[in-house]
């Protein structure tokens, strides 16, 4: 028997009725005490897919409504919202001790079936160092313990990778499974969310970003390899941050965008 890799392991559902699904939380994808919130998405789009013959998330928006609980059993519900011929709709939900933990709307499609014409109208990928030439991605900088770095290893653009040493905020580097899993398009919202907050760069030890909203576009399958991610913090009152950011794959293409809002706490 084939081993699982740690994606398959630790986003692996187990049908309890209809629409109903449940999973075990791993506490190995944590930032400080709490699942990354990229990571949680996972089991509810394994959920979602099982309820459609398209095999790619191409929009995922989801709302945290409270962190989840590492190392416990977490329940999901999925439906199918409409079906569709270029995509289909579908709404999940996941909940803990009673509680919703995230509420998520996604469309599945796939990117192998053409809607339309071509048009080049893309993003390029920024001309960075090599992951070989950038920095391993610590906790230390950032002021919380990254258990997430188990399960993804990060390489920091050399220029970026010191906190609060930019005048702007910015993050740019390269990721992947640290068991070398390949990517694919159910996985890029959690590469989406894995990287340090890109204010880190001019605000230094941040500790925990919560998210409070996140959408993922996914644009194109993933060719083999690392991913480029650049991440830039656009705006942030009252400690409210709107953060975007690109994933490129190996190939220089874009696969991903997102957007999202997160709170950047007190940190001491």
């Amino acid at each position: 028997m084939t081993e699982q890799s740690h994606f398959e392991r630790d986003t692996r559902i187990t049908s309890t009725g209809a629409g109903r699904w449940s999973t075990q939380l791993s506490a190995a994808w944590n930032i400080g005490t709490n699942p990354n919130g990229g990571y949680l998405i996972l089991p509810v789009l394994r959920a979602m897919s099982s309820l459609v013959d398209q095999p790619d998330p191409i929009t995922v928006t989801t709302h945290y409504l409270r962190p989840g609980l590492a190392g416990a059993e977490a329940e999901i519900r999925a439906e199918l919202v409409k079906p569709g011929r270029l995509a289909s709709n579908l709404r999940g939900s996941m909940h803990q001790d009673g509680k919703p933990r995230l509420e998520s709307l996604v469309a599945f499609a796939d990117l192998d079936t053409s809607t339309g014409p071509d048009v080049d109208i893309t993003i390029p990928a920024p001309d960075i160092p090599p992951p070989d030439e950038c920095i391993v991605r610590s906790g230390s900088d950032q002021g919380v313990e990254l258990a997430l770095l188990s399960r993804a290893e990060m390489r920091l653009h050399p220029d970026f990778a010191n906190a609060g040493s930019l005048d702007e905020p910015v993050i740019d580097g390269w990721v992947r499974f640290s068991d070398r899993t390949e990517p694919s398009t159910l996985s890029l919202p959690f590469f989406a969310d894995c990287c340090p907050p890109s204010i880190f760069a001019t605000h230094g030890r941040v500790g925990w970003v919560p998210t409070l909203e996140l959408t993922v576009h996914i644009r194109r399958r993933p060719a083999p390899g690392w991913l480029q991610v650049r991440n830039r913090t656009e705006d942030c009152q009252g400690g409210r941050i709107i953060e975007t950011g690109c994933i490129w794959d190996s190939t220089g293409t874009l696969v991903a965008q997102m957007r999202q809002v997160g709170l950047l706490l007190d940190h001491e």
